[in-house]
Order: C-alpha cells, then sequence, then structure tokens
C-alpha cells in the first residue's frame, strides 16, 4: 500500500516541528525557566531580565545594523545606478522596452540574491559583538575616573571602558566597509557587461557610489591608524626593566604612524581626483602619496633604524632618554595596582629594646598571636571534630571577635557535608538529595595556644558547646565550599538526630528558610525531573509541595553564576554571627586595558586572566543556611564597577548597607596584598633613576627556601586610642640579602573615625639602611645556633615524630622587631599536629618555651642582665627599672 505524498509532506512536517520543539524546550526554555526561577527565589529577576535584555538586545542591534548596511549598498546597486543605455535605446521605445523589462528582470533576481547574502554577512561580521557584548555594556554605561594618562591626554575610562569596543568596531566596520566595495564593484560590472545596448562609459551614479565606498574604507583605515597609535602604551619590549613605551616608541615609531595617516589620506584623495578628472589626469600625486605612505608603513617595519637609536641614542644615555617613560611607568603601575596613597613610616631599631619589652610586658599584648598555621590546624579538627564520617573541615579561616572584653584572633572552620566519605552502598539518590543536605556548625579556636597543652576550644562538638558565648540560631550549613549536589528540602523523610543526638528543634527541626526554588505543583516537578534528567524527583512521594530545590550550593559557583563579570578570590572566609553564619568572598574587577602599566605575573585568581589593572571593588556575603547573595561595593571609585552599577540598578548596595556583623568582620585579601607587595617591591623606587638601577628591589622573606606570606594579625598599631586592628603583615628584604628591609601592613579600618568604618589602608614600617634587622632567615639561623633548642628539636625527631617549624610571624614594636616561631610535632601514627613550644626572638637572642607569655618573659629578664653586665646597674626582675 502506497502512502500518499501529502501524507508523507505532512508527517516529515510534523517529525520536523517536534524536533524544533524538543530542541527549543531542552536548550532554551528549560534552562532559561529554571534559570529564573533561581534568580527570582534570590530576589534579582530584575537583574536577570536586565542581562537577557542586554544580551539579546544588543547583539540582535548590532546584526540588524550591519544587515541594514549591506542590504541598503546591495539594493542601492540593483537600481537602475548601473545601467547606461547608449542613445539608440533611449530613441527606440521597442528598444527601450526590452532594455527595461532585462534591467527590471536582473534587480529582482538582484534583490532575491542580496537580501540572504546581506543576512549571512550580518550575522558573520556581528559574530565577535556576540562574545563581547559585555564590553559593549560597559561602554555605555561607563564613564570617567578622573585621571589622565600623559601620554595622549586621555582619560584612563577611555581605556578601560572605550578604546577596547572601538577597536572592535573599527576591524568590523573595515571588514563591512571592503567587502561592501569589492561585491558592489562586481555587481556593477556584471551590470555593465552582461546587460546588452550599454553606452561604454561606466555609469557616473555608479562611480558615484564606488567613491563613496572607497571613502568609507579610507574612513576606517585611518581610524585604525588612529587607535593603532594607542597600543604603543601596551608595548612590553623594554622589560624587565619598564613597561610601555620609550624613547624609540615615541620620538620615532609615533612620528612615522602619523606620517602614514597622512600618506594614506594624501593618496586616497589624488586617486579619486584622477579618477574623477575629466581635463587633467596626472598620476604623479598619486604615486608620491603612496611613495610617502609605503615608506612610512616600511619604516615601521625595519629593525635596524630602532636599533641603531637605541645602540647610539638610548644605551649610552638610558636614564636621560627613558626619564619620562619611565616615570610614566612608575605612575601608571601605582596607580593601576592601588599602591598611590600608601603611608610611609620610617622605623628606626635600636640596640637596646628593654623599652620596648617593658611597654609589651602585659599579657593581652600576646592573647593574639597566631601560632596555630590554618595548614596544621586542618588536620587537627578533621581528626578531633569531624565526629561523624560525613562532616569534613575543608579549609580554615581567620577571624577576630569580642571575647571577655577585647577583640581577639581565632581561627575557625565549617563542618560541611561531604557524602563522598560515606560508604559507597550509601551514596544512593535519596540519601545523596534528601537526607545528607547539608554541614552543621562550625570549630573556633583562639589564634594564641599554650604550647603541651591540650588545644583550647572556643566553638566545638555538634552541641555547639562554647565558654565564650557563641549561640548561633541556624547553624545548618546548606551552601559552603564543597562540591554540593543539589537538595530538596524540607521532606517528608525523618531527618531527626542528623545534625545532633539530643532533641533540639535548633538542630533537628526541618529546613525553614526561604532560599531555594519553591517546588509547588507536580509541572515543576516534572520540568525539575527533565532539567536534572533523573525521574526520581517527579516520582519521588517524599517531596511536598512546601519543598523547595536547592541548587548551586557551592559558593564561588553561586557567585560566578549571577556575576560572571566578577573575578573572584581564592579564599571566601566563613563569619559568624548570632543567628546564622555567612560566606564572605572577595570579588575584583580586572582589565587588561590600562595604559603603560605593568602586567601581573603572578597565577592570580589560578591565571585565568592576563591583567595590568585591579580592584578589590566588591564584597560578597552568601547565607550559609538560606543561600541569600548580597553584593557590596567596597571601592566606588573603580570606574568598571560604576559602570555595571549603572547597568544593573538594585544589584549592588553600599558598603555602609551591610550588617553590622558581618562589616566588622570584613579583610584585605590575602592574595590581592600579595600581588600589590609583589609589584610594590619594585615600584617603591619613585626615582626613575633609583628605578633604573633597581639598587632597593625588594624581595618577599624566605625561610628554609620559601617565601614567607602575607598573614592576618590582630594587633594594637596605636593608630586608634588602644583599639586592636584585624591586619595583614608582609615582611620584605633586599634581593640576594637576609636582612629585613621593612614589613607592609594592610588594614581596612578606618584610623581617623576608629569605627566600624570600611577604608582599605597600606602602611610600609621601612628600616633605616645604616643599622641591620635580622630577617626570617637570619633568626632560624639563630634558633638552630642555639645549643639548647637544637638539642630539645634533635631529641624529639628521634622519638617517633616530626618537627615542624611553622610560619614566623613578624611584629613591629614601638623601637623592636619581634620573632614567633612555633613549633609542632606531629606523631606517625595518628599524624594530629601538637604546638610544642613557641620561640620568641628579639634582636640576637632567642627564647624558646610553652607559653608566649613565659618566653616572652624570659627574653626580657636576659636583656636586664645584658644590660646590668653593661652598665653595672641593679634592674628590678618586676618591672625592668633600675634599683
Amino acid at each position: 500500500m502506497r502512502i500518499p505524498r501529502h501524507l508523507t509532506k505532512i508527517i516529515a512536517a510534523t517529525l520536523g516541528i517536534l524536533l524544533v520543539v524538543y530542541v527549543a524546550f531542552y536548550f532554551v526554555f528549560l534552562d532559561l525557566i529554571v534559570d529564573y526561577w533561581w534568580f527570582q527565589a534570590l530576589r534579582f529577576e530584575g537583574y536577570f531580565w536586565l542581562r537577557l535584555l542586554y544580551r539579546f538586545f544588543l547583539s540582535g542591534a548590532v546584526t540588524a545594523v550591519f544587515f541594514s548596511i549591506f542590504f541598503l549598498h546591495f539594493w542601492l546597486a540593483a537600481r537602475y545606478l548601473g545601467f547606461n543605455p547608449n542613445q539608440d535605446v533611449l530613441l527606440d521605445s521597442a528598444k527601450r522596452k526590452r532594455f527595461e523589462r532585462l534591467a527590471d528582470l536582473f534587480m529582482s533576481l538582484s534583490l532575491k540574491f542580496s537580501t540572504p547574502v546581506a543576512l549571512i554577512l550580518a550575522i558573520a561580521i556581528a559574530i565577535p559583538f556576540y562574545h563581547q557584548w559585555e564590553t559593549g555594556l560597559l561602554y555605555f554605561f561607563g564613564g570617567s575616573s578622573g585621571i589622565v594618562e600623559p601620554v595622549y591626554g586621555h582619560d584612563i575610562g577611555f581605556y578601560l571602558l572605550s578604546y577596547p569596543i572601538y577597536l572592535l568596531i573599527q576591524e568590523e566596520l573595515l571588514a563591512t566597509a571592503i567587502i561592501i566595495f569589492i561585491m558592489v564593484a562586481f555587481q556593477y560590472w556584471v551590470q555593465h557587461t552582461f546587460i546588452p545596448s550599454q553606452s561604454k562609459e561606466f555609469p557616473k551614479a555608479a562611480k558615484i557610489h564606488l567613491a563613496v565606498l572607497f571613502g568609507f574604507v579610507v574612513l576606517f583605515v585611518v581610524w585604525g591608524f588612529m587607535l593603532y597609535r594607542f597600543s604603543l602604551l601596551y608595548v612590553d619590549r623594554h622589560e624587565p626593566v619598564f613597561s610601555g613605551p620609550g624613547f624609540v616608541e615615541i620620538r620615532y615609531q609615533l612620528p612615522l604612524i602619523w606620517l602614514s595617516i597622512l600618506g594614506f589620506l594624501a593618496a586616497a584623495i589624488s586617486l579619486l581626483f584622477y579618477y574623477f578628472s575629466e581635463t587633467t589626469r596626472t598620476k604623479v600625486p598619486f604615486l608620491i602619496s603612496l611613495g610617502v605612505f609605503v615608506s612610512a608603513l616600511g619604516l615601521q617595519e625595519v629593525k635596524f633604524i630602532p636599533q641603531l637609536i637605541d645602540k647610539f641614542i638610548v644605551k649610552p644615555n638610558p636614564v636621560r632618554t627613558q626619564r619620562p617613560f619611565i616615570d610614566h611607568n612608575i605612575v601608571a603601575t601605582r596607580d593601576a595596582y592601588d599602591l598611590k596613597n600608601i603611608d610611609i613610616v620610617d622605623f628606626t631599631v635600636t640596640l637596646d629594646p628593654t623599652k620596648d619589652i617593658e611597654a609589651w610586658s602585659t599579657r593581652r599584648r600576646f592573647e593574639n598571636i597566631p601560632v596555630w598555621d590554618r595548614e596544621f590546624l586542618s588536620d587537627v579538627y578533621n581528626q578531633i571534630q569531624s565526629i561523624r564520617p560525613y562532616y569534613h573541615f575543608l579549609d580554615v579561616d581567620e577571624g577576630r571577635y569580642l571575647i571577655d572584653g577585647f577583640k581577639r584572633q581565632v581561627n575557625l572552620a565549617a563542618r560541611e557535608m561531604n557524602i563522598s566519605k560515606l560508604p559507597e552502598e550509601a551514596q544512593n539518590w535519596e540519601n545523596t538529595h534528601l537526607r545528607f543536605t547539608h554541614g552543621y556548625g562550625a570549630v573556633v579556636t583562639p589564634a594564641a595556644q599554650d604550647a603541651g597543652n591540650p588545644i583550647r576550644w572556643f566553638l566545638r562538638d555538634l552541641d555547639l558547646s562554647s565558654t565564650v558565648g557563641f549561640d548561633i540560631k541556624h547553624p545548618d550549613i546548606y551552601y559552603g565550599m564543597e562540591d554540593y549536589k543539589y537538595a530538596i528540602v524540607p521532606n517528608n523523610l525523618d531527618v531527626v538526630a542528623l545534625s545532633g543526638s539530643r532533641p533540639d528543634p535548633a538542630v533537628d527541626a526541618p529546613y525553614v528558610g526561604k532560599g531555594g526554588i519553591p517546588i509547588p505543583s507536580l509541572f515543576r516537578k516534572a520540568l525539575f525531573s527533565f532539567f536534572f534528567k533523573d525521574e526520581k524527583i517527579f516520582f519521588s512521594t517524599n517531596i511536598s509541595r512546601e519543598s523547595r530545590l536547592l541548587i548551586r550550593r557551592n559558593v564561588v559557583d553561586r557567585i560566578s553564576h549571577l556575576a560572571p563579570f566578577l573575578h573572584l578570590d581564592k579564599d571566601p572566609y566563613l563569619v559568624v554571627t548570632k543567628d546564622r553564619f555567612y560566606w564572605v568572598q572577595d570579588a575584583y574587577t580586572l582589565s587588561n586595558w590600562y595604559p603603560v602599566s605593568k602586567s601581573a605575573e603572578d597565577d592570580f585568581l589560578d591565571g585565568s586572566k592576563e591583567f595590568n589593572y585591579i580592584r578589590n571593588s566588591v564584597k560578597i556575603t552568601v547565607d550559609a543556611y538560606s543561600g541569600f547573595t548580597r553584593f557590596y561595593v567596597s571601592d566606588p571609585s573603580d570606574v568598571i564597577i560604576q559602570a555595571y552599577d549603572r547597568a544593573y540598578p538594585g544589584v549592588f548596595r553600599d558598603i555602609d548597607e551591610m550588617p553590622r556583623e558581618l562589616k566588622q568582620q570584613l579583610r584585605f585579601p590575602r592574595d590581592l596584598f600579595y600581588l600589590q607587595m609583589k609589584v610594590y617591591a619594585k615600584y617603591h623606587q619613585r626615582d626613575p633613576a633609583l628605578f633604573y638601577q633597581q639598587a632597593e628591589t625588594w624581595n618577599f622573606a624566605e625561610v628554609r627556601g620559601k617565601e614567607v606570606k602575607p598573614y592576618y594579625q590582630t594587633v594594637d598599631l596605636g593608630h586608634c586610642g588602644g583599639k586592636e586592628e584585624f591586619v595583614m603583615i608582609n615582611p620584605m628584604t633586599p634581593i640576594n640579602n637576609q636582612n629585613l628591609s621593612m614589613v607592609g601592613v594592610a588594614s581596612v579600618m578606618d584610623r581617623e573615625k576608629c569605627g566600624d568604618a570600611f577604608k582599605k589602608s597600606i602602611t610600609i614600617y621601612q628600616f633605616a639602611k645604616e643599622v641591620q634587622v635580622n630577617g626570617p632567615a637570619q633568626v632560624e639561623a639563630l634558633i638552630e645556633q642555639d645549643p639548647e633548642i637544637s638539642a630539645q628539636l634533635t631529641l624529639w625527631d628521634q622519638r617517633g615524630s616530626r618537627v615542624e617549624m611553622g610560619r614566623m610571624i613578624i611584629l613591629p614594636m614601638e623601637h623592636s622587631i619581634l620573632y614567633v616561631q612555633p613549633i609542632y610535632l606531629i606523631a606517625t601514627r595518628t599524624r594530629i599536629p601538637e604546638l610544642a613550644r613557641v620561640i620568641v626572638s628579639i634582636g640576637n637572642e632567642v627564647v624558646m618555651d610553652t607559653t608566649l607569655w613565659s618566653a616572652f618573659s624570659r627574653l626580657r629578664e636576659r636583656f636586664i642582665k645584658i644590660q646590668e653586665d653593661d652598665t653595672g646597674t641593679t634592674f628590678d626582675p618586676e618591672n625592668g627599672r633600675p634599683r
């Protein structure tokens, strides 16, 4: 039996429609609707539609513009502009009608052909704009920074926000103009050649059209040369001495670029005059201007002339010739990495630290010295406090909280869920998505501990016992740093005693948060089943109408999906409040378009982007219980975040709107400070002559072949009447030298208001060159040379334990430098680190003891004895004063 042909067509059309519907549903509608529900649950639905609107509006507008340009010129060329019938055709009506029929047929075919061609060409030209639509967004909403670069006199905002999109627009417009010129010229040639009865002379209207198109090509080429001038600001041929243009680029290459522009313009104009002239037609002006243009281009490619200039002018007089350009690089780099407003403190170190020791002889000074490294604490927490197999401490953070009447520095970590720790047979769908859905609680320990004693806890265990007043209403952690799968809570499973054995509603109660996507209907269950390709969601009877779907529960993934234009710090940190836990994530705006600035050399942010400009412009908070995410602008001077703030109103909030408990825990990011100090190690030399010599370049202090990375310290630096600051400290030494050159201190406390106001600052305690100050490696050498300490460390190493030396802590006192070195013992069986001793050093004296206070007291007595031996004066050991 034969199937009718029309039925075959109907079946084929139906299958085609079903296929289109299936593809649209799976790859467009499903992701779009789930994304919308997710943004809506976070109260960002307006932002969701704005991002969607901007993307498709900009992409669609660009495509429409290019289609209009192509179609307009193809349509013009298809009209009568290209027809030039001879006189016989115009006088004979029959010939004229036949000619018009052929012309109409040609125009009709041309329009039918040119419409799809114009659309295809428009899409091809617009594709780069589809990928860089956010670059266009920054251009439309960008503003000025108020800072002007000195070479061309443009605002920095032009380079960060406008220059990249100008490069793209110029490139695409030039390609468009060339394509149209070639295709229209070909179309006119076909018309003139294959339509019979035409005059030999080319139509004047066609000549004018082609001249206009040629003018556009010239215009976009000239614009390209104008933009090419700015590329000189990003050259790196002078590295490692300095970045940016030098004498050769500004005094030789830049004039050649201007000469290229003038030569090209003169050649184009003379060619047009020659083309349209009906009387005097000479090629001489064109050939001369073309020769100038080609010569200017060729001289830019010739290597030996710049090499001669460099050899005989620049290198014999490097500082004199390159001085202004080195100065430009210094100023630009310091601004690009936010290093302009650094406070320099000339720190004088005295050989007699007795007065400093007396001033520091209070126990409170030692309550915040972090003798426990977070790398060692991670093992301690997991061995002692994970308690259940599915809990895990992924990372240890630092913080400071008001305890016993003053700020105490603490280490803390979230007890997160890691279901991979369960037996394989227990890792089923129900356990993964309905039962073992979240972590619970955290541990908090003081940063300062006594050696030889069990570790002290401020917050511990699943009952969240605390002797210092930590009391958290919602300690459940549904959002964190682990690789969390989607969860559906609350549900009909019995989850009592998952978080603790006692019948406490705060522990055992089901999820009552407002976060997550509601699942009030079978329709949503069906959609989520399709979305996750998991039918169990639809058929599970444990999912109720009160259930909510929690997705993107990893903090970094969550923020990256919300704001992909922000670059995230590698170390989000935990904050404890009275109500719940929060994660705070530092976010950066980066750019590779800051003029004359040195490019970063580090694997910052996992090396995901090259950049020469950075601002820690946003602080982000994520509620560990509900998942609500908030963005706070911490650097309103950043032109990039200003543009995003204008583009997405209501997304970003002022830092002063952050809740007080969270604002008190803000800090200077570790990775950012490390990057800034690496740049500042060279760029602290402001004078171009000194910068060129590099005689005072610094390096990170090293111990045992490893850099001493920046570390947090809560300390009173005398800025706010005894109020402690949570600062980051970074020591540096001269290149190829172990003496201490400076100690950098980064803070976020407003030292004028001395309250909770957020204000970033960097202070450099710089030591005089005349006095030798021990660096960490030299202090470690003193420790190894001390016979008592060396013998004890050797003895421990022989008793089935491994001795590990922790991070050396360096603290500026009044006129002295205090060094603290923790010593750990790691048992070979349990591998649980134990703080065995602490070593304290000032000057060339070292003392090891079980507590910081006792070690410092012994050090104090030793200096008193040294002074007695030197002066013959007897001192009272209680207060260090003469008797």
